[in-house]
């Protein structure tokens, strides 16, 4: 995962970026990660995750066009890019390996 390293709530974003395809912005992201793990989240911090994100060149973004339900204001739409693909792809992997080495003895409780 050199050079890759995600956060928690940058991953969770940048996969529900991925998730909501055509449709990733501010709200949405945060909307969609609040219905998801009932985890709130102030639109700033979606903000200045997703803005991140960019910098890093896991996401792009773009301008959609003024709506009047927004009082003529543009959404910036969010595009998971490939270096962002493959940052999930490492981090899926890094977690799944450290799982897979979990003994079987340590899940030998009863709920």
């Amino acid at each position: 995962m050199k050079g890759s390293y995600l956060g928690e709530l940058e991953e969770l974003i940048l996969l529900t970026v991925g998730a909501l395809f055509d449709e990733a912005y501010g709200v949405a992201v945060m909307d969609e990660i609040e219905k998801q793990t009932g985890r709130s989240m102030n639109v700033s911090a979606a903000h200045a995750v997703l803005r991140r994100l960019e910098e890093k060149g896991y996401v792009t973004s773009r301008m959609g066009g003024a709506t009047n339900e927004r009082g003529g204001r543009r959404k910036r739409y969010f595009t998971l890019t490939a270096v962002g693909k493959k940052a999930l792809d490492e981090s899926f992997a890094f977690r799944n390996e450290l799982y897979k080495r979990i003994p079987k003895i340590a899940f030998n409780f009863s709920l």
